[in-house]
């Protein structure tokens, strides 16, 4: 079998090594002039291999559609993401959250890690070469065609083209085009793991710029004020709106609202104490009072939250951060407390897809045989990687899905048919 492999990136290189371990003879294209670049940077540039959770738990963090992922498990999953890396002299480590990374905290580690096993075996690479289309006959894949009019024949093609997120590193949304070309449809295309926009006025005004907390609560809440998902994690505010983990991880279903209810602004809830029960808060609170009836209310709220959070949650209550908290009625305790663990703000948006760290959407799933990741649609046409409509969090779940989705399509794509 012959087989052509587009885009050098993390499931195209994995794809190129695992068709050719399977005895294919396998060409290389990418449209960079080198490979890999989008890989060099993902964990932080330091390469963020997979996670060591189990299945289970890492399908459960690939929110967007990570069930579609159960057969390819089952034929290659991150423990032999692991054992891939480890048996080629790459060592590595677990981090928080069960995170893999190299000894070396770099990605060109990995990089050249894939670049030794593709020179091992003899894949051609050609790289500063663009895809404009596939050819097929009698609709089965015969050639790809590049920009210049050049032909490559082969067997077999495997996509693995990337999303548009980090357009720098090449990442340009070219295989959704290819894609429809040959009969398959791509859902809508949206940001995931994103900052998030607000038009609240103390985001305009500056109020919260620059503030990190840490460990909050926060939740995505639906039309009926129910929370559709909660993170527990970090965030901070900018000034367009709100970022960090907890804010990445609930982007994707701040979208899915706004889609779903037809909706432009969605309503998020903060609790800066989600390690208390409100009855644990309540009882706190009673104890303050009884030994420090004097004290003005802001001297304990400093206990619980950064000062600059504290005035601002005392103003948005009409509350204030002199009153001592003997004088306090049980109204004011309660609109405080609530404030504390259920502050609500709304958001309107995100950054740009080309700002998010993985593409939502893609190639439309039930198009594609799960356990081959071979079209439905046209018999000798593989997908992998961020081109299928798959996106999970940071933390090793998206690079994963990759690697795995990679590896299956080049093994069944050196196979044939």
């Amino acid at each position: 079998m012959k087989v052509i492999v587009v885009g050098g990136g993390t499931s195209g290189l994995m794809a190129s090594v695992s068709a050719a371990l399977a005895g294919a003879e396998v060409i290389l294209l990418d449209k960079n002039p080198s490979l890999g670049r989008k890989l060099l940077l993902t964990g932080g540039t330091r390469c963020n291999v997979t996670n060591i959770r189990s299945r289970d738990e890492i399908i459960k963090h690939i929110p967007g559609n990570g069930r579609f992922l159960h057969s390819a498990f089952s034929q290659f999953d991150n423990q032999d993401i692991i054992e891939f890396f480890q048996n080629r002299g790459v060592q590595l480590k677990e981090e928080d959250h069960g995170r893999m990374f190299p000894v070396s905290d770099s990605a060109k580690t990995i990089l050249n890690t894939f670049i030794e096993e593709i020179k091992r075996l003899g894949i051609q690479v050609r790289t500063n070469v663009k895809v404009k289309t596939i050819r097929l006959e009698e609709g089965q894949f015969s050639a790809v065609e590049l920009d210049n009019g050049e032909r490559i024949e082969g067997d077999a093609v495997i996509l693995a083209l990337g999303g548009k997120s980090y357009p720098k590193t090449g990442s340009t949304g070219d295989g959704y085009g290819i894609a429809r070309n040959v009969g398959h449809t791509i859902t809508p295309l949206f940001a995931t793991e994103v900052p998030l926009t607000s038009s609240e006025t103390f985001i305009k005004e500056g109020v919260l710029r620059a503030l990190s907390l840490r460990n909050v609560a926060l939740s995505v809440l639906n039309q009926k004020g129910k929370a559709v998902v909660t993170h527990q994690m970090d965030m901070i505010f900018t000034h367009f709106g709100v970022s960090g983990p907890a804010v990445l991880r609930c982007s994707s279903f701040v979208h899915q609202l706004q889609q779903k209810d037809n909706v432009k602004e969605v309503t998020m809830s903060l609790n800066i104490q989600p390690d208390l029960t409100k009855q644990e808060l309540l009882d706190k609170w009673q104890e303050w009072k009884e030994n420090s009836p004097q004290k003005t209310v802001k001297t304990p709220l400093k206990e619980w939250m950064p000062e600059r959070y504290a005035e601002f949650l005392l103003q948005q209550i009409g509350l204030s951060s002199q009153k001592v908290i003997g004088k306090m009625t049980e109204q004011e305790v309660q609109q405080l407390l609530n404030s504390i663990q259920d502050f609500r703000f709304t958001v309107n948006g995100s950054l740009p897809i080309e700002k998010g760290f993985v593409t939502g959407g893609g190639v439309q799933l039930k198009e594609v045989d799960p356990k081959t990741l071979e079209s439905k649609i046209t018999q000798g046409v593989y997908f992998c990687g961020e081109l299928l409509d798959i996106h999970g969090y940071t933390g090793g779940y998206n690079i994963t899905a990759a690697f795995v989705t990679g590896y299956v399509a080049g093994l069944h794509a050196a196979q044939g048919w």
